[in-house]
């Protein structure tokens, strides 16, 4: 009975849409939902950032198979903003899809038809209940053969607090923090004032990049960027040996504004509280240091995985990362010091509970830099997986491209020594097979 139920896939992100149309392909009942209004709902909280993968790289091949007799064309080639990659992909591909996507439907519980998570009796032979919560709080139930998560991890931002809780006085002093990259179509709230970003991935390193940009245009404008690590380590990225031109690019303008004076780069800060001084903030680290009042704090440090409606669920995740044990290894950056990851399929992702796999950037956990490329070969090893075809699950379709880092991200503290970089001899050879390449985010 479970296999004429439908697969269904939580989000109608990038690797959500992507997941269905193979799925769709492969000649699977499907059913995405979305808890947003639309198709891409959480990029379009970004729309206004420029991506630095291309649009081939943004680009699902087996989406794009299924677009093609609509008489849509693949975008010219450049690197879209969030808004563009909705408007040129998404919301068509979503549109393709029809009524298989079920949009302001929010997933509250994932589970097995009569079985908690504590029962073994006859468990594998149970469809999973799928419990939704619509707009208007009404709730119910869809049952379905398998389940694939890909809601992401957007929706839960880390906190400023270099414990990973809020920093004391965060919560209080909410309204003068973001959580979300600035917007430069509104430099008005930045001009003039005194502008904090906390963290060192690519999104904060593309706010710096926004602020010190409004700081070169009015040097009353003030930007302070800080660092929890003691050095800035791989930060500014791999430059002109990033496979990705446009991410090289990134890291070497932000390393421009700051060479220049334009952002000011502090290390080794560890934030522990924000004290609200009237319409400013001041934050303190953990050692005692603070910074000077600012306006505005843009909090940039990373995203963790909601897992809280898959409590009946049996996962095995790593115990730091929150990710699919078997790819733990592959992307922490604790311990990863190449640029170089490996392309990850079902057998990776693979969870206790049959059937259920996280991925996109939820399969990621904590780890930061997932790339669209890598949640489009996901899917389509899944997809492949749950149709019976495990010769294509198992195959290698995709190379990522190296970031051009090794080395790591530095050392943590100032007593720590840099991880060995082990692995940055050249990969072993993968197969790749070449056509409308998949992307990233």
């Amino acid at each position: 009975m479970a296999e004429e139920l439908p697969v269904v896939v939580i989000g109608a992100g990038p690797q959500g849409l992507a997941a269905a149309a193979h799925l769709v392909e492969r000649g699977q009942e499907v059913l995405v939902v979305e808890k947003g209004r639309s198709a891409g709902s959480a990029v379009g909280e970004w729309g206004h950032v420029r991506l630095f993968s291309d649009w081939g790289e943004l680009i699902d091949r087996a989406a794009a198979r299924l677009l093609t007799p609509t008489g849509w064309e693949p975008p010219a080639p450049g690197w879209p903003t969030g808004a563009e990659w909705i408007s040129g992909y998404l919301a068509p591909l979503a549109a393709a899809l029809g009524d298989r996507v079920r949009y302001g439907s929010r997933v509250i519980g994932v589970s097995r038809r009569g079985r908690d998570r504590l029962v073994d009796a006859g468990r594998a032979e149970q469809p999973f209940t799928v419990h939704i919560e619509a707009l208007d709080g009404t709730e119910h139930r869809v049952e379905a053969s398998a389940v694939i998560d890909a809601s992401g991890t957007w929706s839960s931002p880390n906190p400023a607090g270099a414990d990973g809780l809020p920093a004391l006085g965060e919560r209080a002093a909410s309204e003068l923090l973001d959580y979300r990259i600035p917007d430069h179509h509104r430099s008005s709230d930045y001009e003039g004032r005194h502008s904090v970003v906390l963290g060192s991935g690519h999104s904060a390193v593309t706010a710096a990049i926004t602020l010190g940009r409004i700081a070169r245009r009015d040097p009353s404008t003030r930007v302070t960027w800080v660092l929890r690590r003691e050095s800035v380590g791989s930060t500014f990225g791999g430059g002109a040996a990033d496979e990705l031109p446009a991410r090289g690019r990134l890291g070497l303008a932000a390393k421009e504004l700051v060479d220049s004076g334009r952002v000011e780069l502090v290390t080794g800060f560890r934030t522990e509280r924000i004290l609200r001084d009237g319409g400013r903030v001041v934050l303190t680290s953990e050692d005692g240091r603070a910074l000077a009042p600012a306006d505005r704090v843009v909090v940039l440090t990373g995203f963790r995985p909601d897992l809280s409606f898959l409590s009946e669920l049996r996962l095995e995740l790593d115990a730091a990362l929150q990710a699919p044990a078997r790819i733990a290894a592959e992307v922490d950056p604790n311990i990863h010091s190449c640029g170089s990851v490996a392309a990850t399929g079902a057998a990776d992702l693979a969870q206790p509970e049959p059937g259920f796999y996280l991925v996109g950037a939820k399969s990621y956990g904590r780890a930061p830099t997932f790339l669209a490329l890598t949640g489009y070969e996901q899917v389509r090893s899944v997809a492949a997986a749950l149709s019976g075809d495990h010769e294509a699950a198992a195959r290698v379709e995709v190379q990522l491209p190296d970031t051009g880092v090794c080395g790591g991200a530095g050392p943590f503290d100032s007593s720590a020594t840099a991880t060995t970089a082990t692995c940055c001899a050249l990969p072993g050879p993968q197969v790749v097979q070449i056509g409308l390449a998949p992307g990233q985010a």
